[in-house]
C-alpha cells in the first residue's frame, strides 16, 4: 500500500512587483497569440488523417514546440506510425524514417567514410539521421551500439565521422517508437539514453466512437496533407515557448515533484523502497518545458500548475527505475508518479 500522508520542504518566498508580473504575462500572451496561428490549421491538417489520439498528437506538437525528443510505446495498429508521418508532413521541412533491426551498424544511420580511389582519399556519406525528423520506428529492434549512436545526435544534436564532427539541423527531432509487448528479438533501451527522451507516451486503444469514425474515414479515400508551418515558425515558436512566464512558486513546484522521486521520505512519502533511483534534472528542465508548451498550445502566456501536472506522467514515468519490491507488488512507475502528484500540495 501507498501511504497518503505528505508534507513538503519549506522554500524562501520572494515576491515580485505584481504589476510589473502581470504587464509581462499580458505581452507574453499575446506573443503566443501572434506566433501560434499555424497551429488551427496543423491540427486541420493532422485531422484529415489522424482519428482520436488526442493525446499522442498534442506530445507530438509539443516535440515541434521544445525540440524534445518522444518515445512512443504502444501495441501495433495504434496509429504511432501514422501520426509521426503525418505531423512531418505538415512541416515544411525533410523526414526520414529509419527501420530498426537487429543487424544493423552504426554507420546505417550516422554516415561513415568512404575512400574514394581516383581522388585518393575519404569522403564522408552521410546517413538518413542528417534530417530534420527522424521516425526510429521500432527503435528497441536494433543493438546497443546502434542505440549508443543516437546519444551524441539526440543530446548535442550532432554527429562526429570518423575525426569529423557535423552539426544536425536546427528542427532535430526523434520521434521513437516500441513494442511493449513484443520482446523477443529486441535490445532494451540503455538507460542513458532512455533519459535523453524529453517524453515517454504510452499510446491506448480509440475510443468506440473514434473506432468507428476510423472506419467512417476509411470510406472517404486517401487524404492530401498540406505542409502549413514553415521552420522559422517553428523556431520562432520555441523562443516564445521558452519565454512563457513560470511563477517561482510554480518552479518550485515543479522541484518538489522532481525531487520527490529522489528522497520520497523528505516529503513524508511512504513509498517503502518501491523507487531505486529517481529522476535525473534533466526530467526538472523538461518539465518546465513541457508545462511552457503546453500553455502555448493552451493561447496562454503563463504556465499553471494544471500544466505541470499534465506534463508530469510522460516526463517522468521513463525515468523512475523501480526495485524488485515494486514489481513483486505489480507497482509500476506511473502509480509511483500519481502517488507524488496527490501528495505534493499544489501552490
Amino acid at each position: 500500500m501507498l501511504s497518503n500522508t505528505s508534507s513538503t520542504p519549506s522554500f524562501g518566498d520572494s515576491t515580485p512587483n505584481t504589476q510589473d508580473v502581470y504587464t509581462s504575462v499580458q505581452e507574453k500572451t499575446e506573443q503566443v497569440a501572434l506566433h501560434s496561428k499555424w497551429l488551427a490549421p496543423l491540427r486541420g491538417e493532422i485531422g484529415k488523417v489522424i482519428v482520436g489520439q488526442t493525446q499522442l498528437v498534442e506530445r507530438l506538437l509539443v516535440a515541434l514546440l521544445t525540440g524534445g525528443h518522444i518515445l512512443l510505446e504502444g501495441l501495433p495498429g495504434l496509429a504511432k506510425t501514422l501520426s509521426v508521418k503525418t505531423v512531418a508532413k505538415t512541416v515544411q521541412t525533410d523526414f526520414q524514417r529509419i527501420q530498426f533491426t537487429p543487424d544493423m551498424l552504426p554507420a546505417d544511420i550516422i554516415g561513415t567514410e568512404i575512400y574514394n580511389p581516383r581522388e585518393t582519399e575519404f569522403i564522408i556519406k552521410k546517413g538518413p539521421l542528417f534530417s530534420s525528423i527522424i521516425l526510429a520506428d521500432e527503435i528497441n529492434r536494433a543493438p546497443a551500439k546502434v542505440q549508443s549512436a543516437l546519444l551524441e545526435a539526440m543530446q548535442e544534436k550532432q554527429v562526429t565521422i570518423g575525426e569529423e564532427t557535423f552539426p544536425l539541423p536546427d528542427i532535430f527531432l526523434v520521434l521513437a517508437t516500441q513494442n511493449p509487448i513484443e520482446q523477443e528479438g529486441t535490445y532494451p533501451l540503455p538507460e542513458a539514453q532512455v533519459d535523453r527522451f524529453m517524453l515517454k507516451v504510452v499510446v491506448d486503444y480509440p475510443s468506440m466512437d473514434e473506432e468507428l469514425a476510423i472506419i467512417n474515414s476509411l470510406q472517404a479515400g486517401p487524404q492530401n496533407i498540406l505542409p502549413v508551418a514553415s521552420p522559422k515558425d517553428i523556431m520562432t515558436a520555441r523562443e516564445v515557448v521558452r519565454n512563457i512566464y513560470v511563477d517561482e512558486k510554480v518552479k518550485r513546484y515543479i522541484v518538489s515533484l522532481v525531487y520527490a522521486t529522489r528522497e520520497p521520505q523528505n516529503f513524508n512519502l511512504d513509498l517503502n523502497g518501491y523507487i531505486e533511483t529517481g529522476a535525473s534534472p534533466r526530467a526538472t528542465i523538461n518539465l518546465v518545458l513541457v508545462a511552457q508548451a503546453l500553455a502555448f498550445l493552451d493561447g496562454r502566456g503563463y504556465v499553471t500548475p494544471d500544466d505541470v501536472k499534465e506534463g508530469a506522467l510522460d516526463v517522468l514515468r521513463h525515468r523512475l527505475r523501480l526495485s524488485y519490491e515494486a514489481e513483486a507488488e505489480g507497482i509500476n512507475s506511473s502509480d509511483i508518479i500519481h502517488k507524488i502528484l496527490d501528495s505534493i500540495p499544489v501552490p
